[in-house]
């Protein structure tokens, strides 16, 4: 088993934590998130084509110089069918503006056919970041609840306040890369507070069980040796899953990218949560309610 100091070393751990929590904060108020189509509202066209064409290729038109004034640099496009279809969600647009779009397609590739012109209100964009955040708000709430009831209430604050740092800390690498976020950014998010609630849980279990078997041991001792015992599963675990996640990264394809990269991020900072922040919160926690206990003993006596 290994046997590294953990605990020892929490100031400087928790410390670095709040340094990343604090610098995501200030990247989200400056920079803020570039937010996509689901949530800002814009225009889904789906076009089909002569023959096959790369999204490279439709790109290419749409950031050409007849269509430079419109700003179609950032529409995110998704090849469909046999490759002679494609989708492109972009800004909303007018119906003159698209008509130019489809004219340009056109003297490119040929004869365009129109299989479908979507509107997405910005109202439609507002609900859906509100449902995203009430999602992630609600999976923190019954995972406290959860925790609570199968430990203690100390272990659920701390599980909950490890993954508002993993949350922060993802939304913050993805202000400062300024990747367009779409819906699959938020299954991302849910997928990391389970992912790495897990972890945590895993190390909770063995803090509750030594505290049954090894009552001689401070508490500090008892903290370092139940992260110890539980790292290699920890480590292992983590680099399964950023293997398969890494080759979805690589070979995914351009809709799976923003999901791909926010699962890395998101699994590295919860590895982290959990073996660094969860459980010296945790201690700190339980630490101040024992003080706080004796101290009202002995007030009492």
């Amino acid at each position: 088993m290994a046997k590294y100091n953990f605990m020892g070393k929490r100031k400087i751990f928790l410390t670095l934590s709040a340094i990343v929590v604090l610098a995501s904060i200030v990247l989200l108020l400056i920079r803020s998130l570039n937010l996509g189509l689901d949530f800002t509202g814009g225009v889904l066209l789906e076009r089909k084509f002569e023959k096959p064409v790369t999204a490279a290729q439709i790109r290419g038109v749409l950031t050409g110089a007849e269509l430079k004034e419109l700003g179609l640099g950032q529409s995110v496009i998704q090849p469909a069918g046999d490759g002679s279809e494609a989708i492109i969600r972009t800004k909303s647009l007018s119906d003159q503006e698209i008509r130019k779009i489809d004219a340009a397609l056109g003297e490119k590739f040929g004869k365009v056919q129109e299989l479908r012109t979507d509107m997405v209100e910005p109202v439609i964009g507002k609900e859906l970041m509100r449902q995203a955040g009430w999602a992630v708000a609600i999976s923190w709430l019954l995972i406290l609840v959860y925790i609570a009831f199968r430990f203690e209430y100390l272990f659920g604050i701390a599980g909950v306040l490890a993954l508002v740092h993993d949350v922060i800390v993802t939304l913050g690498f993805f202000a400062l890369i300024g990747w367009e976020l779409n819906m699959t950014f938020v299954a991302a998010m849910l997928t990391i507070v389970g992912y790495s609630i897990n972890n945590t849980i895993v190390i909770f279990d063995r803090i509750r069980e030594n505290m049954r078997l090894r009552r001689r041991e401070s508490l500090e001792e008892l903290v370092n040796n139940s992260i110890n015992e539980t790292l290699s599963r920890t480590i292992n675990t983590s680099l399964t899953t950023l293997f398969t996640v890494v080759a979805i990264l690589v070979f995914g394809g351009a809709t799976l990218k923003v999901f791909a990269l926010a699962l890395l991020v998101g699994i590295v900072a919860g590895g982290w949560s959990s073996l660094f922040m969860a459980s010296p919160i945790w201690f700190w926690l339980k630490g101040f309610e024992e003080r706080k206990r004796a101290s009202g003993k002995a007030v009492k006596a």
